[in-house]
């Protein structure tokens, strides 16, 4: 058994993991979970994962989760990593969702982070340089 997100009804496979999805949803941009957050939960950015499930649990749904479980019935829920890119395909990730959609704004700022980048490299390689002078 597990819970479904009360935004998007996101099965989730217990409340930490429900916890976490909220908090990752919101903080990659999703307005939609970042404003239930504000409302449930305040303080959802100074809290934990088991502190934010115990806030957050009691707003959502239980759920069957068969594909969340092995063989034993423990929760079995996708690494952070896989869910993280999932959500990340998700409708309202911006513009970047489809490389056709990059545009000459998007590209300049690609390339100042670029060159920002490499002029972070150039200074930390003369710093070791200075020091082994």
């Amino acid at each position: 058994m597990g819970y479904a997100c009360p935004v998007c009804g996101a099965a989730q496979a217990d409340e930490v993991h429900l916890a976490n999805h909220l908090g990752v949803t919101a903080s990659l941009g999703r307005e939609d979970h970042l404003e239930w957050l504000a409302e449930y939960a305040p303080d959802w950015a100074d809290c934990g994962p088991d502190e934010l499930a115990a806030q957050v649990v009691e707003h959502a749904p239980e759920v069957d989760t068969p594909e969340l479980e092995d063989e034993d019935g423990h929760a079995d829920a996708p690494p952070l990593e896989a869910e993280l890119a999932r959500q990340t395909r998700l409708p309202g990730r911006g513009e970047l969702t489809t490389p056709e959609a990059s545009t000459a704004e998007t590209e300049r700022v690609l390339e100042e982070a670029r060159e920002l980048t490499r002029r972070m490299h150039e200074s930390a390689a003369g710093s070791d340089e200075d020091e082994n002078a």
